[in-house]
């Protein structure tokens, strides 16, 4: 398996983007699977409300329109932070 790495796209216009009021959201994820469409049913299933029919979609997870994802490899990539979703008031 591999690491999946999904994150909002950020070139969407606000009257396009399930993530423009940024609070109640998931805004990133780190996933072990095999494949991309398995990567994004995982995070799909663990979304928060950019998720809810009010928005541009209901799925923009599942969707390369609205997200992105990357499958790493071991030997791939630096050391680093992968994701850090970080919220302040």
């Amino acid at each position: 398996m591999k690491l999946g790495l999904l994150r909002p796209r950020d070139d969407l216009s606000e009257q396009d983007d399930p993530w423009w009021n940024r609070h109640e959201k998931a805004h990133g994820f780190v996933v072990r699977a095999d494949t991309e469409q398995q990567a994004r049913e995982i995070v799909h299933q663990n979304a928060g409300d950019e998720n809810r029919t009010s928005a541009p979609t209901d799925a923009p997870w599942l969707d390369s329109k609205y997200s992105t994802c990357k499958l790493l490899l071991p030997d791939i990539g630096m050391e680093g932070v992968i994701v850090r979703d970080y919220f302040s008031a």
